[in-house]
């Protein structure tokens, strides 16, 4: 499908993923990235630490450029309402992994848009991923590979970490890092993107 766009595109994300997303609307856009401390965000709900986060990645990118409407998103995963950020040691990414094997837990991904005269939307796209049970052999072999460490929860389901996968109910997309449909979407529903 070919899809048109008037505006100017900024993506405000350093994600390879996102950017890889992205480009299968085939519109045309740019990345810059954001330079917030995600960790100076506070919210009543994960819901809302999510949307804020995104949000604040968004406006960040717009005090930079003018005219253009700047798309930012921040995912997280949530285990039993606390959340697991990206891991720092091998030892950290091994615990998160114990903690998902055999149960399940929630990708949340929000999403911010600033159009090019300042109006703002957001919403929060949720997936809920449930995983097998993992041996310890399998989880340090992973851990081991080195992919978990710039990958929220300590897992990309993109990569080896599919492997891990039982079910997932909700976008798939969502938990690689952009829920590409209902941006597609919202896109169209402002006319930022034409059919």
């Amino acid at each position: 499908m070919n899809f048109t766009t008037d505006e100017q595109i900024i993506l405000a994300s350093a994600s390879p993923r996102r950017k890889e997303l992205f480009e299968k609307l085939g519109i045309p856009f740019e990345v810059i990235k954001s330079d917030v401390i995600e960790t100076t965000v506070t919210a009543n709900t994960m819901l809302d630490y999510v949307r804020n986060v995104a949000l604040l990645k968004t406006r960040d990118v717009a005090k930079k450029v003018v005219g253009k409407t700047i798309i930012g998103a921040d995912t997280i995963v949530v285990f039993e309402d606390t959340l697991l950020h990206k891991p720092k040691t091998r030892e950290e990414a091994i615990t998160h992994l114990q903690k998902l094997s055999n149960n399940h837990h929630q990708v949340m991904t929000g999403v911010a848009i600033i159009q090019q005269d300042g109006t703002e939307f957001t919403f929060v796209e949720v997936t809920e991923v449930y995983f097998k049970n993992l041996s310890q052999k399998l989880i340090e072999a992973y851990v081991d590979t080195g992919d978990p460490f710039d990958k929220a929860g300590g897992y990309g389901i993109q990569t080896d970490g599919v492997l891990f996968v039982d079910h997932i109910n909700g976008d798939y997309n969502n938990v690689v890092g952009l829920p590409l449909a209902s941006l597609f979407e919202k896109l169209v529903e402002l006319d930022i993107i034409k059919i």
